[in-house]
């Protein structure tokens, strides 16, 4: 064997693991099928601004050790995740929060607030929800369903919210506090310079191959490691034997604007179902970025996901959450694979759980 480790993808998990293990002395080659390193968090600096290649990636964790742990790595600004909501030329603030209820009701304390919700959803008067649809309304009553919730999930889903289950939308979260913050959890920031430094800083000194993907050169690559580490999707890995896993794809249109500010914030959410991106994405706001004479956004578009595009997002319904877990007991018999990350463990992660997870499976592995 010419490594001790052969890591499938240099995204968080994988680059994690590499590094944690070439600091123990074990020999890696890390291989990706894109043209750069870094998966999705990868970050491109043009004129200045750090453009987030594949959406944005804003880093928050309440797990201290992740946080301390990434910082090694970059210096993280005190960016606050403050989203805008547009329905059509109506602004609100995101998350759901006294700043919101003003702006739909004209309430100004928490009781009128609460009151409001209330009693719309005594209107509704729903009880046992059948849909996506009811199961929000009875959540948050009709007028934030409307206006901030439907058209907004429609896309995301590509199905009409009456059409989708109610048990997606377990809670809607609702804050009675005039408070912006989108995330709850005690630290957040940017990495000031952009994500793609940190995967550098993880793989330095550690053989990379860019362009190569590994299910096209699996004759030549599987037997080259002791062991595989593997996080690309796990259906496709055992050539969709037990059928294929569902997935939500994204499209990116990015511009370069000759002008220093377009809408003022980092992100604008477009709830409106008739406009067909979600959101714009204006990256120089990440960073504070001084470059007044020109700036970057880019709109996400939801997608239908098929082979021939990338897997963001793994649809954890009943049927592929049983497909998963036949996919993971032929894993769990596997001595030679590690399968990480959303891909290889089918879960939607934040990036400090793939940062945990990572840590976790080098304790079991290498400690």
């Amino acid at each position: 064997m010419k490594y001790d480790y052969l890591i499938v993808g240099s995204g968080l998990f994988g680059a994690i693991f590499a590094y944690e293990s070439n600091k123990r002395g074990k020999k890696c080659l890390v291989v990706e099928k894109r043209s750069h390193i870094g998966g999705n968090i990868y970050t491109e600096n043009v004129d200045g601004i750090n453009v987030h290649k594949y959406g944005a990636h804003i880093f928050h964790t309440s797990n201290k050790k992740v946080w301390e742990y990434i910082n090694q790595f970059a210096e993280f600004n005190r960016y606050t995740n403050s989203p805008v909501a547009r329905y059509k030329d109506e602004l609100y603030n995101m998350p759901f929060n006294m700043n919101t209820f003003n702006k739909l009701w004209g309430v100004i304390t928490p009781d009128e607030a609460k009151a409001k919700i209330e009693e719309e959803k005594k209107e509704a008067g729903i009880t046992e929800p059948k849909n996506l649809e009811e199961q929000a309304i009875s959540l948050v009553g009709k007028t934030i369903y409307k206006k901030l919730v439907k058209g907004y999930t429609e896309k995301q889903w590509g199905q009409r919210a009456t059409e989708l289950p109610s048990f997606i939308i377990k809670r809607l979260p609702v804050r009675f506090i005039y408070d912006n913050n989108y995330f709850n959890d005690d630290y957040q920031g940017i990495p000031i310079g952009g994500y793609t430094q940190i995967i550098e800083k993880m793989l330095d000194g550690i053989e990379v191959r860019l362009n190569t993907d590994y299910l096209e050169h699996k004759d030549e690559l599987e037997n080259i490691a002791d062991k595989i580490v593997y996080t690309g999707q796990i259906d496709k890995y055992y050539d969709y034997c037990f059928g294929e896993l569902e997935y939500r794809s994204l499209r990116f249109e990015t511009e370069e604007l000759n002008k220093d500010n377009y809408q003022g914030n980092a992100v604008v959410n477009y709830t409106e179902y008739e406009v067909p991106y979600t959101r714009i994405i204006e990256h120089k706001h990440f960073e504070k970025i001084k470059n007044h004479e020109k700036t970057i956004i880019t709109k996400e578009y939801p997608d239908k996901w098929d082979k021939t595009k990338e897997p963001y997002y793994p649809i954890n319904n009943d049927r592929n959450n049983q497909l998963y877990a036949k996919y993971k007991e032929l894993a769990d018999k596997d001595d030679k694979v590690i399968f990480g990350g959303r891909l290889g463990q089918y879960k939607y992660y934040d990036m400090d759980k793939v940062i945990d997870e990572a840590l976790n499976e080098v304790k079991i592995e290498l400690l």
